[in-house]
């Protein structure tokens, strides 16, 4: 002890981890150990490998660091400001704010580990939370107070689709919103915070990162971290939260990271052996009470497209909503590329949806499964060698599957055409009348990019020609 205090000296570096000797008490596993340097070095105990010993994660390396170094136990976890102070700042792990703006005022400080919900309090919803974008809406409705996760591998659209869910949901959403990006690029952080600042939401949004370049150990605490700050809006000011992640892999990943660095023992794919026990830590802290909703919308990255990846199929069993995101359907031009045949949600259920919904998603679903099963004789024999009524399932599913294509607004300045947020009322119209061959004489390039089955009427004097997709 020294001044009181529990001092300890760094005995071994290896990597982003350090063990450090203390001749006094240890500090347990958690703890937020302060190197005396300066800057400062964050250590956080992970294990305890002897009765003198711990050795924690490096979480903010610095030329500083090095053997003998003198470091101090906090006695406490690590911990990140509360309360609304935070609207409208962008924050890292620490709770320092990355927007050069002022520092934060003194706010109350909360462990990043918070607890998990007993069942006796949570609280089940059975209402949309509706995006404004068609396919998800129609197909994969997302469920108020759940958890939906957007799957797909690299530069199929995933950051590009929770952007708009952003634009389209916080502008309308009555309450706070929460960002956190885990392994995030700087140019998307940056252009994120911009995007928030333009649509005139950010006095009720937070963001918080834990970027690529930064240590394993903050990128795998960074959810922790969010998660936290939303739990005190929900529970101490009982506001509704949406809270965005992007990208659940990279916890994940991090959490692999961290594992090698520890020494464990790897298992499936090289993944760590705690994979599912430590994503189901940060899942389960998300959920609704008897004081405010939690809703969650994740991006989750699927190494190589295999959606057996341990990191995907583990993702799965936590959410109520799976948006599947299709390489091929986006190398067709079919943007978002969502494949509505192996996408779900639970909440496309008869008595959870209305009637009328469920008829429609039903009858969308069937007609594009059909032509599916349809695509191997056509490549064989051609269009031609169908029968009537499967020439008119094949020319019903193309129309309705480029009806489903959409223009984003998040995507205005690149592609030139002004988003559309289109009410679920009006998608379920336009599919019936799609259904019904009401538009049989119009070609298929008319419904690709457009809003409702009205835009189509408004064009009736042939301007604004539309690409076809292939």
């Amino acid at each position: 002890m020294a001044d009181g205090r529990n001092i300890g000296h760094i005995v071994a570096l290896e990597g982003g981890v350090a063990d450090v000797r203390f001749p006094g008490p240890l500090p347990e596993i958690g703890n937020h150990l302060v190197a005396l340097s300066d800057p400062e070095i964050d250590i956080e105990v992970a294990t305890l490998p002897s009765a003198d010993t711990a050795r924690g994660l490096v979480l903010n390396p610095s030329p500083e660091l090095r053997l003998g170094l003198a470091v101090h136990d906090t006695g406490r976890p690590l911990t990140v400001p509360v309360g609304e102070g935070l609207l409208g700042r962008m924050l890292n792990l620490f709770g320092d704010t990355i927007d050069n703006k002022e520092p934060l005022a003194n706010l109350p400080r909360r462990s990043i580990h918070g607890g998990v919900v007993p069942l006796a309090k949570r609280r089940v919803e059975s209402e949309i939370f509706e995006t404004g974008i068609k396919a998800i809406d129609l197909l994969s409705p997302l469920e108020k107070g759940g958890k939906a996760g957007l799957f797909g591998g690299a530069g199929v659209g995933k950051t590009v689709l929770i952007t708009e869910m952003i634009h389209n949901t916080v502008a309308e959403y009555e309450g706070i919103c929460l960002f956190c990006g885990i392994g995030e690029r700087c140019r998307e952080a940056e252009e994120l915070y911009r995007e928030m600042e333009a649509a005139k939401v950010l006095d009720r949004t937070i963001m918080v990162f834990g970027q690529m370049h930064e240590s394993p150990g903050i990128r795998f605490r960074v959810g922790h971290a969010a998660l936290t700050m939303a739990e005190f809006f929900r529970d101490d000011l009982r506001r509704n939260v949406l809270v965005l992640v992007d990208n659940i892999f990279r916890f994940v990943q991090a959490g692999s990271e961290v594992s090698g660095l520890l020494g464990r023992m790897p298992s499936r794919v090289g993944y760590q052996p705690t994979l599912g026990t430590e994503l189901a830590d940060l899942e389960e802290r998300i959920c609704s009470t008897d004081k405010g909703t939690m809703t969650s919308i994740q991006a989750v990255y699927v190494p190589a497209d295999d959606f057996t990846d341990p990191a995907a199929t583990h993702t799965f069993s936590h959410l109520s909503a799976s948006i599947v995101l299709s390489r091929k359907k986006a190398s067709e031009g079919i943007y978002p590329a969502i494949d509505p045949l192996t996408s779900f949600s639970k909440m496309l259920t008869p008595g959870t949806v209305s009637d009328r919904h469920y008829t429609v998603a039903r009858a969308v679903r069937n007609t594009l499964a059909e032509y599916e099963e349809l695509k191997d004789i056509i490549a064989m024999l051609g269009l031609e060698e169908l029968s009537e009524k499967d020439r008119a399932v094949v020319k019903r599913a193309r129309r309705l599957e480029r009806f489903l294509t959409q223009p984003f607004f998040s995507t205005e300045k690149m592609t030139g055409n002004p988003g559309t947020f289109v009410r679920l009322e009006d998608t379920l119209t336009s599919c019936e009348r799609i259904l019904a061959d009401e538009f049989a004489d119009r070609p298929e390039s008319d419904f690709y990019m457009i809003g409702t089955v009205d835009d189509l009427e408004r064009d009736q004097a042939g301007t604004g020609t539309k690409t076809d997709a292939a």
